[in-house]
């Protein structure tokens, strides 16, 4: 019993000197802050969630009523007022980017119109601003046939159709993307930090010369990087707990709908499974240049391939296999059924058991290398 407990005191007191060597670095503290922080809302709110404000030009060479209508149709907050521009100067503004669309209407538009010939209408896009000209251009296209068709028909009218489809948007039922993408990189910083925290403050020990005093005191291996696991793991726990509340809840508006508890809990075996993967990185690195090359190396895989980004079923089946055995899986897995979907433990106790196994897995490897290396880290 007194082995054990003496096992626990040396546990407790190296993660303690670990928090103290994190709290001496402003720099990793800022970069904690930052990630859980700043980096949170500004990957909900980077993106546009939908056609906002998009720059647009008509070039109307026709001035008939029907061009007049089309016109009309483009106003905030999907477009900009419409500038009327010559067609000399539709070239100009498309190079400089004043306009995204520029859309040019032909002399005898109407006429050809009414007269059944089909003229056509051209549409230039600036393709360089990717998430409005995607969209874009398929909104103009819609809004143009649709001015179009009504004008022919001399009325508008709603066609009626065969079959009613009602949908119903569950979990996010205003399709806000920032809901999504804000929790989901909320997600991919716990993996990212727990990984950089645990690989740093090994390298740290290094550089310092720290680790020779660690090697002459009557400690193992295992109680060392067990400090480390324990302490980094509850640095990013308590960061990601108030980022939560505070950041995806609170300003972001997020609802959370399942249990927060639950939800932790799986955190917490996740970062056992990373914090585990940054020492093993750490051993691979002798400095902090290399740790930080082989990190994004490793971290880069595990958080595009993870189902975060891109649905794991939209993957070949040879990578969606493959990324069975990275813990960040599962962990977006139970997250987003937990946090989305309100899942309970009913529903996610598969991701929580390959979260444990491949944390211990992870772990056993990590301490291999670590009982290998340690002594050439003097």
């Amino acid at each position: 019993m007194n082995a054990f407990t003496r096992h626990l005191s040396n546990i407790a007191r190296l993660g303690v000197k670990e928090l103290w060597s994190l709290w001496r670095d402003p720099m990793m503290l800022v970069l904690i802050l930052y990630l859980f922080t700043v980096a949170v809302y500004s990957s909900a709110r980077a993106i546009p969630e939908t056609l906002h404000l998009a720059a647009i030009a008509v070039v109307d060479e026709d001035r008939s009523p029907l061009s007049q209508r089309i016109v009309g149709a483009f106003y905030p907050p999907l477009f900009t007022q419409p500038a009327v521009i010559t067609r000399s100067e539709m070239d100009a503004g498309m190079d400089t980017g004043d306009y995204t669309f520029v859309l040019n209407i032909p002399p005898n538009f109407q006429r050809d119109v009414l007269a059944g010939r089909a003229p056509a209408v051209q549409l230039n896009v600036d393709a360089t601003r990717m998430s409005q000209a995607f969209s874009g251009s398929g909104y103009i296209q819609q809004m143009v046939l649709g001015e179009v068709q009504e004008f022919a028909r001399r009325y508008r009218a709603s066609s009626t159709l065969p079959v009613d489809m009602n949908a119903r948007m569950r979990f996010n039922p205003t399709l806000t993307q920032a809901w999504f993408g804000g929790a989901m990189q909320y997600i991919n910083y716990i993996t990212l930090v727990s990984i950089l925290l645990t690989g740093a403050a090994l390298i740290r020990e290094r550089e310092h010369g720290t680790i020779e005093h660690l090697l002459v005191m009557p400690v193992t291996p295992a109680q060392i990087m067990l400090s480390k696991v324990w302490s980094m793991a509850l640095v990013v726990l308590i960061a990601s707990f108030l980022s939560l509340n505070l950041m995806v809840r609170g300003i972001l508006g997020v609802p959370i709908e399942g249990s927060i508890v639950l939800f932790f809990a799986g955190a917490a075996l996740s970062l056992f499974a990373t914090t585990s993967m940054g020492i093993f990185i750490a051993t691979l690195a002798r400095n902090m240049p290399q740790f930080g090359m082989l990190m994004m190396l490793t971290i880069m895989p595990l958080q595009m391939l993870s189902g975060g980004d891109t649905p794991r079923e939209s993957m070949p089946e040879i990578v969606q296999n493959i990324m069975l055995i990275a813990p960040t899986t599962h962990f977006v897995e139970l997250s987003q059924a937990i946090l989305y979907r309100g899942a309970g433990l009913e529903t996610v106790w598969q991701p929580f058991l390959a979260l444990a196994l491949i944390g211990a897995v992870l772990f056993f490897l990590s301490l291999a290398r670590f009982r290998k290396t340690i002594g050439q880290m003097a």
